[in-house]
């Protein structure tokens, strides 16, 4: 048997007994912590993944032609002939591509495998073989490349790929050559076909189809850099009235079949092309892509690629635009993001906070015993900091894990610090919070009164600098708006501005709300019964520390109401440009004349109610003919109920009309007997003159530019007439942009008033039975559809949904932070219950009696966060323009998107912080009445 010595003592240790003591408060600290951590965490994460995705595509959607870096030299014609030719061999053009490639470095991630060098013709030549399609009479102009690596990108369809002879020269007088599938379908051209290019100071190049490939990738940057090598294209033979079309394709040579092309007038050029690695870009390392795409420009490694390859060399790349258009982009959506997030955050440090609270009041007994019996400060201190660690840690690991874990990224700093953040606040709210309300020992503390508690110097000074902060967040915002400058990254405190408007409202509604709860002290005693008056005093003797309860709930309802404005605007902005995009629900759009009767087939498609049409001439041209302006030919009654109806630039009809051309034709013209294809005049020699000028709507840039005096246009057609500019509008529906004239079409020529557009309108509209009528006549956009790609991009998409998470998270916190006080007050109020109970209250009247206590703190809450998320509205609507996160940078969006307060957003919270409040205290008064009262009413037992 064991003897335990008399000095020996069993201790027991702390953590592990108030653990054991109290496990449902530590796994409801280490939830609230892990999910705290867990989207704090996922916030930076977020942020880099929908930046990630938005550069990626923003260089994608830019093209190839304007993301690569393209290396330019021309022959070197100083050279003896050998080493000219030679020199545009495959061999030294690949031994070039590896010295630039050297030169650059790592600085500019590259995908090797799309890169590439060879040589090209500048000008195409007119081909003069017969069989070759001319689609107006013109004869196909071709270029002629010769790339490296045909074999590795392309799939041999036909033939065999081209090979060259030995030692090809300048005199050479045919070579092989290869042509893309489409290039051979749409061109005519057949494995051995043989076209031929004029030569200069020699006879015609030969050039002989042995092959027909088909490209692995057509998308990537090899084929991509210069489309023609895949795909030809029809092009509009520049300065021709009549629009004629011709084929604009290219040939593809072996490299070694380059040097031919010296003695031909294609004047060919040396090439090497270097493709970004788009997987490898990532939105956070923009300036530094930038200041290596400059350096590749116009820097130090221009320069040692000019040492490597040849003095000659010259740089060009569109991808630093790209680059600074996107950063442009996320600097102005970025700040929008920190608002929700700012927001969001001081709910959650508020909940933390709040949680620390109520658990240092539930333990104020203990901790009071333990200072009495003379526990030090500091002891107290740590051994609850120990407590709550133990907790806290694990569970912001975990929070962090599952953030890395359910959004992939690449940095980690930024996640593990917030996590960090979280943890450290988790860890120090209960200790600080027992340690300021233990500084002085004592056992009996006063009662806690919000009529009769006196702010002291020190909160006075806090406020007033708290204060003086959001002055000058406001100011900011609203002189110089979220961001100063295209290369700002936002300022902080601007991004704060509505967490400091919230803060000021809570310290200003804590000072005001003892106000009327000491008026109505005294007229509430003359009132029969006892539930009035004792609610009321109930709701005056409430905590006198209510200002985080108070804090957080307006700053969730001012957040919301802020993001829900947001989202607001941006729906708004995106309806409003969709529609003056198309100018209607639908548009039907050609630029040669519409057919006979496809008007009447349209306005019969299953939900249309009406068609406008109108004919447009992209390049008339006013007075001296250097600018083009284009011109709407329209029915000036139809076109202007048109303008009324979609709300774009509305007039009245008599704008338009003059004593000899009134217009009185129908919707499309049909019902006049001389009406030609679609509804157009049939005559007209477009002479105004004869009744005075032909008047006409302008935008105010072209009413600037051509004044209100008459002056000449001459039209497509070749036509003139004289117009006078009779009113001016913003937008107009036909033309979507801020340069039009619209003319009464009856004023024109039979060809210059010929139909080409027809604006559709109709309720349900269905996109696809309308596709179905018009067929292949004409391309047809519809403005649903085109509402759908503005949110096609990343980064104002992932912007948006980091923004509603950010909203419904903090949404989230606020109704944690309500329970929390309802949770804290439920012992006391509990207790309260159990005493009137045997004083003869009824269970009705225990439940009015809660619901009439936490009626007024409720309608603070309600009342002032709406007060306070409409001021702040209000106040910040002149620095926040929305337009970058409502539109993609391709479209060009009417008009600032301004921010507009949303009455769903701003009330609807409100009501459920009422409705919530008074269901907690309604299902407290039932649940205390059907429970024993013998535990409250005992004696001694903590409240």
């Amino acid at each position: 048997m064991t003897v335990r010595s008399p000095r020996s003592k069993v201790i027991a240790p702390w953590v592990r007994t108030r653990l054991r003591t109290a496990p449902g408060t530590a796994l409801a600290l280490a939830l609230l912590v892990a999910v705290t951590a867990f989207l704090a965490a996922a916030l930076p994460r977020s942020v880099d993944r929908y930046g990630d995705s938005g550069l990626r595509q923003a260089v994608e959607s830019a093209g190839a032609g304007r993301t690569v870096v393209q290396f330019n030299a021309p022959p070197d014609y100083g050279a003896p002939p050998p080493e000219r030719d030679a020199g545009l061999r495959g061999a030294a053009l690949e031994k070039d591509h590896a010295g630039i490639l050297r030169a650059t470095g790592r600085s500019l991630p590259l995908d090797r495998a799309q890169s590439a060098s060879g040589v090209r013709s500048t000008e195409p030549q007119e081909m003069a073989e017969p069989w070759l399609p001319r689609p107006d009479g013109l004869p196909p102009r071709l270029d002629v490349v010769a790339q490296s690596g045909l074999a590795e990108h392309s799939r041999l369809a036909a033939g065999r790929l081209p090979r060259a002879p030995e030692d090809v020269t300048a005199r050479t007088p045919r070579v092989e050559g290869a042509v893309s599938t489409d290039t051979a379908r749409r061109l005519n051209i057949e494995v051995g076909s043989v076209l031929r290019f004029p030569g200069v100071q020699r006879g015609a190049l030969e050039i002989r189809v042995t092959g027909i490939v088909e490209p692995r990738d057509p998308r990537g940057s090899y084929w991509s850099v210069a489309p023609l090598m895949r795909t030809p294209v029809l092009t509009v033979l520049y300065g021709d009235p009549e629009l004629r079309q011709y084929w604009k394709g290219a040939l593809l040579l072996p490299p070694d079949a380059a040097p031919a092309l010296l003695g031909t007038a294609t004047e060919p050029y040396r090439y090497w092309n270097l493709a970004p690695a788009v997987d490898s870009l990532h939105g956070h390392d923009v300036p530094r892509l930038r200041t290596a795409v400059a350096a590749t420009e116009s820097g130090p490694a221009l320069q040692r690629v000019r040492e490597a390859t040849s003095p000659l060399v010259s740089a060009t790349s569109d991808l630093d635009e790209v680059l600074a258009h996107y950063e442009r982009l996320r600097t102005a959506i970025g700040p929008l993001v920190a608002v929700a997030a700012f927001g969001t955050g001081t709910v959650a440090a508020v909940v933390l906070l709040m949680a620390g609270g109520l658990a240092a009041g539930r333990r104020r007994a203990e901790l009071t015993l333990l200072r009495a019996r003379g526990g030090s400060l500091t002891g107290l201190g740590g051994r609850l900091l120990a407590e709550t660690a133990v907790v806290a840690l694990p569970a912001a690991a975990l929070g962090l894990a599952a953030a890395c874990l359910a959004v992939p990224g690449t940095r980690l700093p930024y996640a593990v610090a917030a996590a960090g953040g979280v943890a450290l606040l988790g860890c120090l709210a209960l200790p600080l919070r027992a340690v300021a309300a233990h500084r002085a020992v004592g056992v009996h503390t006063a009662r806690e009164d919000v009529t009769a508690a006196r702010p002291s110097r020190r909160r006075t000074v806090a406020e007033l600098t708290l204060l003086a902060l959001a002055v000058g967040a406001v100011v900011a915002l609203r002189t110089r708006g979220t961001s100063d400058g295209s290369d700002a990254t936002g300022d902080q405190l601007v991004s704060s501005a509505p967490v400091l408007v919230a803060v000021i409202a809570a310290l200003v509604l804590v000072r005001l709300y003892p106000l009327p709860l000491r008026g109505l002290a005294r007229p509430a005693r003359r009132l029969r019964g006892a539930v009035g008056p004792l609610s009321l005093a109930r709701a005056g003797r409430g905590s006198g520390s209510s200002v985080l309860p108070l804090l957080a709930l307006l700053t969730a309802l001012t957040t919301a109401a802020f993001g829900g404005s947001v989202l607001s605007g941006v729906a708004d902005a995106r309806d409003r440009t969709a529609l003056l995009t198309v100018g209607a629900d639908a548009r039907v759009e050609t630029l040669h004349v519409l057919p006979s009767g496809l008007v009447d087939r349209v306005r019969r498609t299953a939900g249309v109610d009406d068609v406008t049409v109108a004919g447009i001439s992209y390049y008339a041209r006013p007075q001296d003919g250097r600018d083009a302006v284009p011109v709407a030919a329209v029915d000036p009654a139809p076109y202007a109920a048109h303008t009324r109806r979609t709300g774009i630039g509305a007039f009245d009809a008599s704008v338009l009309r003059t004593g000899g051309a009134s217009g009185t034709g129908g919707a499309d013209g049909a019902g006049s007997p001389a009406a030609g294809p679609a509804g157009g005049p049939a005559s007209g020699d477009g002479d105004a003159d004869a009744a005075g000028p032909l008047p006409a709507v302008a935008s105010p840039k072209v009413a600037e530019r051509l004044g209100t005096r008459p002056f000449p246009v001459r039209m497509e057609d070749g036509s003139t007439v004289t117009l006078r500019i009779t009113q001016v509008r913003e937008r107009t529906p036909a033309v979507a942009g801020d340069h039009f004239l619209v003319v009464d079409r009856a004023g024109l020529s039979a060809r210059a008033a010929r139909p080409t557009a027809l604006l559709v309108t109709g309720d349900g509209l269905d996109g696809a039975a309308l596709r179905r009528t018009v067929g292949d006549t004409a391309p047809v956009q519809v403005r649903a559809d085109e509402r759908a790609t503005y949110v096609d991009s990343p980064l104002q998409a992932g912007a948006e949904r980091v923004y509603a998470t950010a909203v419904a998270a903090g949404a989230g916190y606020a109704v944690l932070a309500l329970l929390l006080t309802l949770v804290r007050a439920a012992p006391e109020r509990s207790a309260l219950l159990a005493r009137l109970r045997t004083m003869g209250l009824t269970r009705a009247q225990g439940r009015r009696l809660l619901v009439l206590e936490s009626l007024p703190q409720a309608l603070l809450a309600a009342v002032g966060g709406t007060l306070t998320a409409w001021a702040t509205v209000r106040l910040l609507a002149p620095g926040i323009d929305l337009t970058t996160m409502a539109v993609p940078g391709t479209v060009s969006s009417p008009a600032r998107a301004a921010l507009r307060t949303d009455p769903v957003s701003l009330l609807v919270p409100a009501l459920v912080v009422v409705a919530l409040t008074l269901g907690i205290a309604v299902a407290q008064a039932w649940w205390t009445g059907r429970r024993s009262s013998v535990r409250e009413l005992r004696a001694g037992d903590a409240r």
